[in-house]
């Protein structure tokens, strides 16, 4: 497994994804992310560390435009799926 250091943030508004913002991976961070597994790794490895990072960056993204709500809708819309 690798570690993993983040900030929180929900993201949540308005999940439809389009070309246009979903937030592209910067080839070095795929190659850095390559060079952190390790010597002998399987395909599905690399490819979950890959979708991963690319979460990350499209929440990172979204957090800067703004599009994110607040704790407290986040709770609503969680028990809106118990419900």
């Amino acid at each position: 497994m690798f570690k993993l250091e983040y900030k929180c943030f929900w993201i949540l508004k308005f999940p439809i994804f389009t070309q246009k913002n979903i937030a592209m991976l910067i080839k070095t961070k795929v190659l850095k992310a390559i060079k952190q597994l390790p010597d002998e790794f399987s395909i599905d490895e690399m490819v979950d560390k890959m979708i991963l990072l690319e979460k990350i960056e499209r929440g990172l993204t979204q957090s800067e435009k703004g599009e994110v709500i607040s704790d407290e809708d986040l709770e609503l819309e969680i028990a809106k799926w118990f419900d």
